[in-house]
């Protein structure tokens, strides 16, 4: 007991206290006590008490101090806030009375009313103690008689009156300090609830979700950029101008990928991927995303378009427009491969109701979505379709204030511009421009971007585009600079303006392992033909070479039948003088062919002849001339940029193979399920070298260019009222499906 030191103030006081001394308030009052006393907090300050052996009393230290000192150490004793109101009184007690003999607790007359100091509190109380009833007297005198003990006696700090709040506040200097509390917890939390913590970008999860609405859309293209939009919707119009306006509700997420998917592996290490085919028709382990957009409804979608001036001698765009209220869905499917962390494909699937149905799928392998071919020349720009994904753009760059970056792979300049609340959420603020549109002088792209560290996408996105060909973007561009957007760019605008706003959000739970192996992975040699299958048909051959055993008259045999006809002696002397055809397409037409060759001579000059070819023996066919014409624009004979190929025959085997491309099997496809093709089904193929295209010669970009040749296979048919088209591009130079397309319309 001696060991252990007692106070008399409460707890409050001595809270207070550890306030003032920058102590931490918290704990039990003996835990306060002690920590005062490590802290070096005088005695008598804490009116610490102790026993004293002689009295068998506990008594303060201030006790033994005169009246005059203990005046004086009353007049320094620092303030002390006291939750007690005006009306609480403590009794008082002289310091004679405090050490008058001992109280004897077992003979002494209880009082009616009686002060308890109850020590193993953490608070002081009073208390009333109520008189004994006569049957509590009479259990009393039954009881033998306790062992006298000598009752505590309260001690001069703890009997007077302590200084109340309401006084206390009247005090300058206990004002400032509890204004200074108020302010740093006030302030300090408001502070530190709206400070943005620096974060990078959290990876992707199999399983996010994201659901956001979509307002203030717009889109408007002219000219050659009408085609963006009718490459994907058949229309017999002449569509100079195309003008859309949109609005409704996206969702963005990861497929969470089950075990069916993983059926060759031999672990289920990767759970999350799925099985996704890529150009080549082998099977790949990746990511799938998807984005879709709904914009049904009134109001929703709205979309108007011009046509050309039906004035003779007149090629003018008209004012007045065609077309109204509308409603459009669209989803967009991309893959990206887990090792390599490249793109397998991606998948466009979108309906329109307008004045017409119309349906479409669009799949293209490696490059491309949304935009088509302009994401080739200007990678990234695709973006700006769905919400942007974090990790993808920033990488592991730290976003904090003032942070600027580049995205490497998507041509995005970005700088962090502070923060912005997002309704009662701080979010920070990125603004990005592209740099490819800005460099080569083609117009603008730039999006602001709102982060809040917890969602994989942006939470709001704002895109404004404007791409041009008119000479007033390129009046500070270079000479160079301005042959390369007179190259890239078509006739015309495009300007696309949009909003996204998340509205949920939800989290897998599964990182994406992207970089990371896995089993039965395609290989090279399974991927690319065999050399001894190419063929280097540029160094003295005419065509590419044909020999297929599935259509009637492949354009080995049917190029006998130029050198039959007597009108067409320019192919004939071009052919004859080291020429070649540079474009072929062949068109069933019942039991005969159509060929629709392009030829090109030594001087650039270069034609077209329309035939058609019958019969079964090869060596006796019946050839018919139909049409003949040439080429304003030149065309490049440059044999020596010819690449080596598969010949036609393979590369129609390689794409009827079912196990590589079933999409292209069925009867909505190209391919019967039997491994023939449909009788509507065409087959042709085109070279493009460098040199002088359509008047610009491309050397001049880059000398680096090399030549290439594509396939194409097209089908046209009708099936419950719908008017059906797919066509497919492929690389001859190693099989691989570039794209395709299957658009309905009713």
């Amino acid at each position: 007991m001696a060991d252990a030191a007692t106070t008399t103030l409460t707890v409050a006081k001595l809270k207070a206290l550890c306030v003032l001394n920058d102590l931490s308030a918290s704990g039990k009052k003996a835990e306060l006590l002690q920590r005062l006393l490590d802290a070096g907090v005088d005695k008598e300050t804490l009116g610490v008490e102790v026993f004293d052996e002689d009295t068998a009393t506990f008594h303060t230290t201030s006790d033994d101090l005169s009246e005059k000192d203990v005046a004086s150490a009353e007049d320094s004793e620092p303030v002390m806030m006291s939750l007690e109101d005006d009306e609480t009184l403590t009794p008082s007690v002289s310091n004679e009375d405090s050490k008058s003999e001992d109280i004897d607790v077992s003979s002494s007359e209880p009082e009616a009313e009686e002060i308890l100091d109850a020590e193993i509190l953490d608070a002081d109380l009073i208390e009333t103690v109520e008189a004994p009833s006569p049957e509590d007297e009479v259990d009393s005198k039954d009881e033998p008689a306790s062992k006298e003990e000598p009752a505590p006696k309260l001690s001069s700090s703890r009997t007077e009156s302590p200084t109340t709040l309401v006084e206390m506040l009247k005090k300058p200097q206990v004002a400032a300090v509890l204004l200074s509390v108020l302010i740093l917890g006030a302030g300090g939390w408001y502070y530190l609830n709206n400070q943005l913590e620096p974060f990078t970008a959290d990876s992707l999860r199999y399983g996010d979700e994201m659901r956001y609405a979509i307002t203030d859309g717009s889109f408007m293209a002219s000219e050659e950029f009408v085609e963006l939009i009718t490459d994907r919707i058949e229309t017999e119009d002449d569509i100079c101008k195309i003008r859309m306006m949109f609005e409704g509700s996206g969702e963005a997420k990861i497929t969470d990928g089950g075990a069916l998917e993983l059926t060759n592996q031999g672990s289920n290490d990767r759970l999350g991927a799925v099985r996704a085919k890529g150009g080549q028709g082998m099977d790949w382990l990746a990511v799938e995303s998807t984005n879709s957009m709904d914009f049904n409804g009134p109001g929703k979608f709205e979309i108007f378009r011009h046509v050309r001036s039906s004035i003779p001698g007149s090629d003018s765009c008209s004012s007045t427009s065609l077309g109204g209220e509308g409603n459009g869905m669209l989803t967009v499917t991309q893959w990206t491969e887990l090792r390599e962390e490249v793109s397998l494909g991606t998948q466009l699937d979108f309906s329109m109701s307008l004045d017409g149905e119309y349906q479409g799928t669009a799949v293209s392998y490696g490059i491309g979505g949304l935009l088509g071919s302009f994401d080739i020349v200007s990678p990234g720009l695709g973006v700006i379709l769905q919400p942007v994904e974090l990790s993808t753009f920033f990488g592991n760059e730290y976003i904090t204030k003032d942070a600027i970056g580049i995205s490497s792979d998507k041509g995005w300049e970005w700088r962090v511009i502070g923060t912005e609340k997002i309704g009662s959420t701080n979010m920070w603020k990125v603004t990005a421009s592209h740099k490819d549109i800005r460099d080569l002088c083609l117009g603008y792209a730039t999006m602001n971007l709102w982060l809040d560290g917890v969602s994989p996408w942006a939470v709001k996105q704002s895109v404004d585009v404007s791409i041009s060909s008119s000479e007033a973007n390129q009046d500070s561009c270079s000479g160079w600079e301005s042959l390369g957007s007179d190259y890239i760019l078509p006739e015309g605008e495009l300007e696309l303006h949009h909003t996204f706003e998340r509205t949920y959000l939800q989290r897998g739970v599964k990182a994406l392992e992207l970089g990371r192996s896995y089993d039965n992975r395609p290989q090279a040699n399974e991927l690319n033909p065999n050399d001894a299958d190419m063929v280097d048909w540029g160094v003295d051959g005419t065509h590419m070479p044909d020999n297929s055993t599935h259509r009637s008259h492949p354009l080995d045999d049917a190029i006998q039948c130029v050198s039959k006809m007597g009108e067409v002696p320019a192919a004939n002397s071009a052919l004859d003088n080291d020429g070649y055809i540079w474009r072929a397409i062949d068109q069933p037409n019942g039991t005969a062919t159509e060929w629709n060759l392009s030829w090109v001579a030594t001087d650039n000059t270069a034609g077209w002849v329309l035939f058609s070819v019958e019969g079964e023996d090869p060596q006796n066919l019946n050839c018919e001339y139909i049409d003949k014409g040439v080429f304003d624009d030149s065309i490049t004979h440059n044999r020596d940029s010819i690449p080596e190929v598969l010949p036609l025959e393979a590369l129609e085997l390689r794409l009827m193979n079912q196990q590589r491309f079933p999409s292209l099997q069925g009867t909505e496809a190209l391919f019967t399920t039997d491994g023939a093709l449909h009788d509507e089904t065409r087959m042709g193929y085109l070279v493009v070298v460098p040199g002088t295209v359509f008047g610009i010669d491309i050397t001049q970009l880059s000398k680096d260019v090399k030549g290439a040749s594509t396939v194409d296979v097209q089908r046209n048919w009708d099936s419950d009222g719908w008017t059906n088209q797919f066509s497919l591009v492929a690389d001859a130079s190693d099989g691989r499906v570039v794209g395709w397309t299957h658009l309905k319309s009713v």
